[in-house]
């Protein structure tokens, strides 16, 4: 088993304060997913801070528009500073997420995502990671990085 690594980093102007209540929020990941995934949170619905142990599971759609069962637990978290989602159930055979943030100058923070993924079925789930899965993955980063700008970036121009 093959495991794969992407890691992304963006600035964004704001508060550490309220950029980690967004961003610890389940309920926004459906903002930051696009459309076309069908991506929805089935638990927790009420807003609810994360703490270890937390189980999350949503509907997404990633290919196709074949409906899928996911389901996270939220295993670290560090106020302010980081933490860690990880699959337990869906489809991966490994999936461990961590969201980093750290305070800058200026009303900045920087946020790191690293993701260490495996699909399952061995060479073929590698086969099937270099054709579709890593592109689909690379675009759902490249969403987030949009959908995060505009959010929290575009007013803060000049």
């Amino acid at each position: 088993m093959a495991v794969h690594r992407i890691v992304r980093q963006q600035i964004i102007y704001g508060n550490i304060d309220e950029l980690w209540q967004f961003f610890s929020d389940p309920n926004n990941l459906e903002r930051l997913t696009p459309v076309e995934m069908l991506f929805k949170t089935t638990y927790p619905k009420a807003l609810e801070t994360i703490y270890p142990g937390m189980v999350i599971t949503y509907k997404v759609a990633p290919l196709w528009r074949i409906p899928l069962f996911w389901m996270t637990e939220i295993t670290h978290v560090a106020p302010l500073c980081r933490f860690v989602d990880e699959q337990r159930a869906g489809p991966y055979k490994l999936w461990h997420h961590q969201h980093h943030f750290r305070a800058l100058d200026g009303g900045r923070v920087e946020m790191t995502d690293i993701v260490h993924y495996a699909l399952p079925l061995g060479w073929l789930g590698d086969m099937v990671n270099l054709v579709l899965v890593r592109k689909k993955l690379n675009h759902i980063f490249d969403f987030r990085y949009r959908i995060v700008d505009q959010l929290f970036n575009s007013k803060n121009e000049g």
